[in-house]
Order: C-alpha cells, then sequence, then structure tokens
C-alpha cells in the first residue's frame, strides 16, 4: 500500500495502539505499519481526531485589522482545530449569493485549515440562493442584538425558520434577551442579558420553530437554559472557565455576550455537560484599542478558538470530564450536525489529528497566534497540542505552522446539486 503519511504507535479511543495509514487526505488502514513519505510518532501523546469549531468570526475583509483568515485560521490549527464555520454578521452581512462567494474566495486564499461559511438570517436574504452556493448553515440567526447583528421578532423569526426548513438547513440561534440602558460594569451587563431572560428565549424559540426544523442553539450560558432547548446545543469555553468575579467589574476585556454569569451559575453550567452537545470558540476578536474604551461603548466579544480544546484537554488531565466526552463534543458531533466528514481511526475517516502531551501549562497570551494579541483565558491550565495534521499533511508543529492546508466545506445544498 502506498502512504503518503503513517502515524505510529498511536492508541485508540478503545485503548489498543494501532498505526494509522492516511493518502489522500483520507484514512487507508488502520493497524499493522507500511511504508510512507512521512511518519509521525505518536508514542507519548495523546491523539485526538481534528475539532470543528463550528463558531468563530474571522473577520478579515473590512476588519482585517482584528483578524484575518490567515491570523484566525493559524491560531485555530495551533489549537488542534482544523476546520472552523465562519459567521455571516461580517461587515457588510452575508445575504446574498455573491457576498458569500467573496467570503469564500477570501477564505480560499488566505485559510491554513479547513472552513465553512454560514448565510446571514435576515429580511430580504437569499436564503435559498446562499444555500445553492454553499452555505453551511443559516445563522446564527439573532433573536436580540448583538455586535454587527440586529434582533429579529417573532413573527420574522417563525416566517425565516419555515423557509430554512423547507431548504433543509440547520437554522442556529443567538437566543437572549436584552433590557435596561448601557451597561457600565460586567454586573451590569449580566442583569441586563440574564441568564433567566436568555432561558425564556430559548422557550420561546424552541416554541415557534416548526416541528422538524434542524434547529441549534449557540452559546447558552446557563444550566436553565440548556435544559430548555429543543435541538442541539452549543457551549463556549468562556462560560465554562470564567466568571465575571475573575475579572474588574469593569473590564471590557471581559464583556461578551451573552455575558460572563456569576460563579454559582458557571459551576451549574458543567452540571449539564452530558447535555450539551458542542463546544465551540465563539471566536470574536477586538483590538486592544477597541476594548479601551468606557465600558458602556466597549464592544462584545473575546477571541478563543486557540485555547477551546487546550481548556478542555487540561480540565482532561485532571480528571473533570473525559476524553471521549472532549472528542465528541468538539469533532464528532460537531461533524454529524454541519454534514462534515468525520476525522477519526477509522478507513475512510477525513485524516485530521492533534497530538497532545501531557503536561500541563499556563495560557500566555504572548504565545497565541490571533492578531488582536490578549486572551480573557490567561494563566489558566491548558494543553496545547505539539503536532497538528491537517487534511493528511504536517501543518503545525512545536509552535510553527509548517503547512497551509486551506480546504473549503460546503453545506449540504451545494453539495446536493453537484450530485444531479
Amino acid at each position: 500500500m502506498n502512504a503518503d503519511l503513517v502515524l505510529r504507535n498511536v492508541t485508540l479511543p478503545t485503548g489498543r495502539s494501532a498505526d494509522i495509514v492516511v493518502a489522500g487526505g483520507i484514512v487507508r488502514h488502520v493497524g499493522a505499519p507500511v511504508r510512507a513519505d512521512e511518519t509521525i510518532d505518536c508514542t507519548g501523546y495523546t491523539c485526538l481526531p481534528g475539532a470543528i469549531d463550528m463558531h468563530v468570526h474571522m473577520r478579515g475583509g473590512m476588519q482585517a485589522g482584528k483578524e484575518d483568515w490567515r491570523t484566525g485560521t493559524t491560531s485555530a490549527v495551533a489549537g488542534g482545530v482544523t476546520v472552523v464555520v465562519d459567521q455571516p454578521n461580517t461587515v457588510p452581512p452575508l445575504t446574498t449569493p455573491e457576498l458569500l462567494r467573496a467570503r469564500i474566495r477570501e477564505a480560499e486564499e488566505r485559510a491554513v485549515c479547513g472552513f465553512a461559511v454560514n448565510a446571514g438570517v435576515v429580511p430580504g436574504a437569499d436564503l435559498d440562493g446562499m444555500w445553492k452556493a454553499g452555505a453551511m448553515a443559516f445563522g446564527e440567526t439573532f433573536a436580540a442584538p448583538s455586535s454587527y447583528g440586529e434582533g429579529l421578532d417573532e413573527e420574522t423569526l417563525k416566517e425565516l425558520f419555515a423557509n430554512i426548513h423547507a431548504l433543509g438547513g440547520v437554522a442556529t440561534v443567538h437566543a437572549e434577551e436584552v433590557s435596561g440602558r448601557a451597561p457600565a460594569t460586567l454586573a451590569d451587563h449580566d442583569r441586563a442579558r440574564s441568564g433567566e431572560g436568555e432561558a425564556r428565549a430559548v422557550r420561546t424559540i424552541s416554541a415557534l420553530a416548526p416541528a422538524g426544523l434542524r434547529l441549534h442553539f449557540c452559546h447558552l450560558s446557563t444550566a436553565a437554559s440548556v435544559r430548555a432547548a429543543r435541538g442541539t446545543v452549543e457551549v463556549t469555553p468562556h462560560h465554562l472557565f470564567l466568571s465575571r468575579e475573575n475579572f474588574d467589574p469593569d473590564e471590557t476585556r471581559a464583556r461578551v455576550n451573552p455575558p460572563l454569569r456569576d460563579e454559582v451559575t458557571r459551576r451549574n453550567l458543567w452540571s449539564c455537560w452530558d447535555r450539551i452537545d458542542v463546544v465551540a470558540s465563539d471566536h470574536a476578536p477586538h483590538t486592544f484599542q477597541e476594548k479601551g474604551v468606557p465600558f458602556e461603548t466597549a464592544p462584545s466579544g473575546i477571541p478563543g478558538v486557540e485555547t477551546m480544546v487546550p481548556l478542555l484537554m487540561a480540565a482532561v488531565q485532571q480528571g473533570r470530564i473525559t476524553l471521549a466526552s472532549v472528542i465528541e463534543k468538539t469533532s464528532w458531533r460537531p461533524a454529524a450536525i454541519l454534514g462534515i466528514p468525520r476525522a477519526g481511526f477509522e478507513p475512510g475517516d477525513r485524516a485530521d489529528y492533534a497530538l497532545y502531551p501531557d503536561e500541563i501549562t499556563r495560557i500566555d497570551a504572548s504565545h497565541l497566534h490571533a492578531k488582536c494579541g490578549w486572551s480573557p483565558f490567561e494563566g489558566l491550565d491548558a494543553i496545547f497540542p505539539q503536532k497538528v495534521v491537517v487534511g493528511g499533511t504536517r501543518a503545525y508543529a512545536h509552535g510553527d505552522l509548517r503547512e497551509a492546508c486551506a480546504a473549503w466545506y460546503p453545506g449540504q445544498g451545494y453539495l446536493s446539486l453537484q450530485n444531479k
């Protein structure tokens, strides 16, 4: 058998050790060793399938000063993420096939790993056209206003959900209620976008969505919201690992939507670990300058694609969660929801992997790759991958990007047309 790459001495989820033989970016054989152009010895490493971060804001275009596809996807790969799904609340928002295709072209020119792009969900958006042009999913759909996204009323949501259901797409939803004046502190922000309001919004959206709609709730921040959701549920590392008590009351770099909650709420969110389908970063970087203004006017959003899996891997090492659950929530379940071929350890699987050592380190923003240059997770325990394989190619090793391996993953609307 001719092979491009062999990963030797991989400890599989079953516990047995085997060699993984890769050709053409696909796993061809698992078991006895064969000769290959390149080998990677996985002895001493935990080998995970590459993660899919199904909620990122790669910026670029007019917002390239915050992040661009090159820096954002380099950050992803350095954190063990081999596919990112970009959200459509760009500037301008993605509402037509032409804008969607332009976004895809921008990513093809700059990205260094796999990527997909979602379609914007607003009145007048050409949902059918974007679905056929390759949109992976629809939204995040804003049921409340957030950065670069206007909230939609219930009647508008019902109409748009019906259209998405007719197309057979996944509707991803940002569910919140917003009240009160512009907040001056993290506590004010928590009250203005309360956990109770989030849970009410989740219940409302679950009730008004048509039966059979593939509904996915983004970045839920409380146990009550997770339990109220119909469909699949996504939670972020910042709601799992950070509370507002970790920061000064007016720290703008901790401002994010939904807000960081109090410590009790954060701990309670972990009680829903088994119900959570997906962990995604909601990577939404802003510059130091943009965050360095009074809290009332500071933008919401934080970087996180590079630290997402490393934080979870430290939790595995500390015995807080299982390795199997991390693989499921960061790789296999997102792939199943979106229809992306699965990365893994069986013949036919996508050959994306990240190799993690056992040593826990501390997050140091100066070592991260996002353009914004800061992290709200500074000082937290993490385990970063030392080697990352994307599409059967060693893309990253010991802190350095070796190969750019961009690959577009279109949605089912586009694939259906190609298969006719």
